[in-house]
């Protein structure tokens, strides 16, 4: 009995002995791994700033050469109309040629805020004068064009109202607005004032009413749930999704009250760019009138970048894609 419990107990003290020496191994391999970490994750960090140095330095190359890429194709385009505008003042007299104008622009800008007279005055106070009417008549257009844009996004009845009158009235011209100011106001400026409100108040009421009618309805839904005011509804829910769609109603209507001053004092007179323009062409002055073309072209530009760059501030990622 005891030579069979002996031959039984052999096996298991050889599997005993095995398993021990199985965790020491282990162990011991446990302890190699452990003490190798922190030697690979100091080989990983010297590799990761290696490569960092070399990115940046390949960063700063595909910068420049991106910049590169960008700027060239502009200055192409500027170059090649320059010299269209060379042959054709080389073929017509009457055109002046972009070195000619280059000299009168530089006589023009060196006192542009010179002042002989109501009808005199340097291109400073005439630009000037355009942006205060332009000021005027498009911040009286969105007080009155984003809250009723609001109503009739958010009311079927006023929206069914109004879609007739705004679908017939927004395709008329400015100049045709011009003589009704005229005949109502008595006076240039208020006519002028009164032609850029009503030509640029139409981008800010349908851009606002379409973003009040893009608003999920899932959110009206908790808002009804909630049992939230009217206003709460406005300030809470409508107004942060509707401002992408009102600040690109704003957008297209500054450029729209750029347009029509232009139009516009043309033919009411007084200061500004589009009456210097009328009276420079009045004295046949051609390169005075290019530069005026060039003038308006770049403010025009200024107020649509700095509103572009707003709406891109108050856009959420995805309405930007």
């Amino acid at each position: 009995m005891s030579a069979i419990m002996q031959s039984i107990d052999k096996p298991a003290a050889k599997a005993a002995a095995a398993t021990t020496a199985g965790a020491a191994t282990a162990t011991s391999a446990t302890g190699a791994q452990a003490a190798a970490i922190p030697a690979q994750q100091k080989q990983q960090q010297q590799e990761a700033a290696k490569a960092g140095s070399a990115n940046g330095k390949s960063g700063g190359r595909f910068s420049v050469r991106a910049l590169a890429r960008a700027a060239v194709p502009p200055v192409l385009g500027v170059l090649f109309l320059c010299l269209v505008w060379e042959i054709v003042s080389y073929k017509n007299n009457g055109i002046p040629s972009p070195m000619t104008t280059l000299k009168a622009a530089a006589e023009l800008f060196a006192d542009p805020f010179y002042s002989n007279g109501p009808n005199d005055q340097g291109i400073g106070w005439n630009v000037l004068a355009s942006l205060q009417r332009v000021a005027i008549g498009f911040g009286m257009a969105a007080l009155v064009g984003i809250p009723l844009g609001f109503m009739i996004g958010r009311f079927k009845f006023l929206s069914g109202m109004f879609n007739p009158i705004i679908s017939l009235l927004k395709p008329v011209s400015p100049l045709a607005w011009l003589p009704i100011g005229l005949l109502v106001f008595k006076a240039a400026d208020p006519a002028a004032i009164w032609a850029i409100f009503i030509c640029s108040i139409w981008p800010m009421i349908i851009n606002t009413a379409i973003g009040v009618q893009r608003v999920p309805q899932d959110y009206m839904n908790v808002a009804r749930v909630l049992n939230l005011s009217e206003w709460k509804v406005i300030t809470r829910i409508l107004f942060p999704s509707v401002l992408p769609y009102m600040l690109t109603g704003v957008r297209l209507a500054i450029g729209t009250a750029w347009l029509v001053i232009v139009a516009a004092e043309m033919l009411t007179g007084g200061v500004g760019i589009g009456f210097w323009v009328w009276d420079e062409w009045n004295n046949l002055n051609v390169a005075h009138i290019i530069i005026a073309i060039v003038i308006i072209g770049v403010v025009g530009l200024v107020l649509e970048q700095l509103l572009v760059g707003l709406a891109k501030a108050f856009t959420y990622e995805d309405v930007k894609n």
